[in-house]
């Protein structure tokens, strides 16, 4: 059996890593620092630059202005994210291929939309076990809950779907929402991996794309490992991607 092939992003090397983790093809991670970065900065100056050729291709000035807001608006959201704890978040694209044309009024063959995103929770000291059931406990709204022991160590599953509010300005259509909920081994930390899209009609697979995410999850850098393996074997370290 051939081993599963992964290609490496640059933040596995980055010192003070908490969390490693691998996603499925499909996703695309969004450069939250060079995205959020203060306007009198050099990586404010970096992403003018690289949107300066999307801005002179527009076909007039009311195009320009239509992409500014639509950059400056998800620049909110992303803050908005952080401040909330998170530290990765990713767009994720997939090809329809399950629905059929006609089938409850959807064409089939069409693409799948989601986010995802991994946040930090402080919590107060806890056996990691009573943090996973906790995480859940009580969560207003929230199916499917499932309690399980993973290669990281217990956690807990749960999924909801949502309406954004009329005053939002966000369109109103029912996002699904699944949740995996990772107590650090420390006890002192929560991690939380979300998986939202608006393909509420997915949301088994969605699930299942989650779960595989959560089962790869490792709070030890794995390439210590694999290159201790590599060593043993006469091997060298998996070129990165």
């Amino acid at each position: 059996m051939s081993r599963p092939q992964f290609i490496l992003d640059a933040s596995v090397d980055e010192p003070g890593g908490d969390i490693w983790f691998a996603v499925p093809a499909g996703f695309t991670a969004m450069p939250l620092s060079a995205l959020l970065n203060p306007p009198d900065s050099s990586g404010a100056e970096e992403l003018r630059t690289a949107i300066e050729p999307l801005l002179d291709s527009a076909p007039g000035d009311g195009a320009r202005q239509r992409f500014l807001a639509h950059v400056a608006g998800g620049q909110q959201l992303l803050a908005a994210l952080v401040e909330a704890g998170t530290t990765h978040c990713s767009i994720g694209l997939h090809r329809d291929d399950i629905s059929a044309p006609g089938k409850n009024g959807e064409a089939g063959g069409g693409f799948l939309f989601s986010l995802f995103t991994v946040a930090w929770r402080d919590i107060a000291p806890t056996a990691p076990a009573a943090t996973a059931a906790r995480a859940v406990a009580g969560a207003e709204g929230h199916t499917n809950i499932e309690y399980l022991e993973l290669p990281c160590g217990p956690a807990s599953f749960s999924e909801t779907i949502r309406t954004p509010n009329a005053d939002s300005g966000l369109p109103q259509d029912p996002v699904l929402q699944v949740f995996a909920h990772l107590p650090h081994p420390d006890g002192k930390r929560l991690v939380v991996l979300t998986l939202g899209t608006t393909a509420v009609r997915r949301r088994a697979e969605y699930r299942s794309l989650l779960h595989q995410i959560a089962e790869n999850v490792s709070f030890e850098n794995p390439l210590l490992e694999m290159e201790a393996l590599a060593k043993a074997d006469g091997g060298s370290r998996p070129p990165r991607g």
